[in-house]
């Protein structure tokens, strides 16, 4: 997995995230979602860095990168204290604006850079996420059955982290990734070790943290920019048989928080990049491309 590509690791102001580079071109930023690393990407990475300068990282609290501290506003999980890391990350390299393109809580982290960092975003994309406080304002009976996860997660330390552990690390990580009528054929044996291998403790505690932080202090940052529009181009992917679709409408929902929108249902469940990675990479490539 991602041949030709250099590992690194940069510390930020607040962790220190573990990384691969490679390629030409303009940058491109790439954001994992949970329970995965940037190992997510690993199937059209290479082709996206004939294009792009590519880089992955995993994010705090995930992979290899550091797991910060709790803290009482849970804010060391934040997805603004997420896009800081990355926007150092990227400065770091050398770069002052960049694409960037996440999946889940990487969206989620993508979408605070966007808001924070307009300065330095050229156009995001979303793969598979609405916006956190739209979703959480409008919860079906379906989403909350099927993301049950968010609120069980979001439980007080360290109550979801010991039940998980319980569980078993591995078990967890299966059954996570088990969507219904979706299944797990289209994570690689490598992908699924590098999965398994980065769910210990430390990550289960950190992951619990992020979606604390989901539920409080994210939301209180998103209330506070309900006035504001995210204003560089943005593109939206979801998969036709993901908990996504199945209760919300999201071109719908990124109108309301966007300028100029496109989107596209793909032929899939949460999980585009692994699970039609030829589509994922077509969209990616020729959106950044225009």
């Amino acid at each position: 997995m991602f041949e030709g590509f250099a590992t690194t690791d940069i510390d930020t102001a607040g962790a220190r995230i573990h990384l691969r580079h490679a390629g030409k071109g303009p940058p491109l930023l790439l954001l994992h979602g949970n329970p995965l690393t940037h190992v997510m990407w690993h199937k059209i990475a290479n082709r996206l860095a004939e294009d792009y300068t590519v880089v992955a990282c995993d994010l705090r609290g995930y992979g290899d990168s550091s797991k910060p501290p709790n803290d009482a506003a849970h804010m060391n999980y934040s997805f603004r204290s997420m896009a800081q890391d990355n926007v150092e990350v990227m400065k770091k390299l050398g770069f002052d604006r960049w694409y960037v393109a996440g999946h889940d809580r990487g969206g989620r982290v993508a979408h605070r850079m966007a808001l924070d960092f307009p300065q330095h975003v050229l156009k995001v994309a979303f793969l598979d996420i609405v916006p956190t406080l739209h979703m959480l304002s409008n919860i079906p009976l379906k989403w909350a059955v099927d993301s049950y996860h968010w609120f069980f997660m979001a439980q007080p330390y360290d109550y979801p982290e010991k039940m998980i552990e319980a569980y078993g690390f591995e078990r967890y990580i299966r059954k996570k990734l088990d969507k219904p009528g979706v299944g797990l054929s289209a994570f690689t044996p490598e992908a699924m070790a590098e999965y398994i291998r980065c769910c210990n403790a430390e990550n289960i505690r950190a992951v619990c943290e992020d979606y604390r932080a989901a539920v409080s202090i994210d939301l209180e940052h998103d209330r506070a920019d309900l006035s504001r529009k995210i204003e560089m181009p943005m593109l939206v992917l979801w998969g036709e048989k993901s908990h996504v679709n199945r209760s919300y409408k999201p071109m719908e929902a990124w109108q309301a928080r966007a300028s100029d929108v496109h989107g596209k249902v793909l032929p899939c469940g949460h999980y585009p990049a692994e699970q039609v990675p030829e589509e994922t990479f077509a969209e990616l490539r020729n959106f950044f491309r225009e």
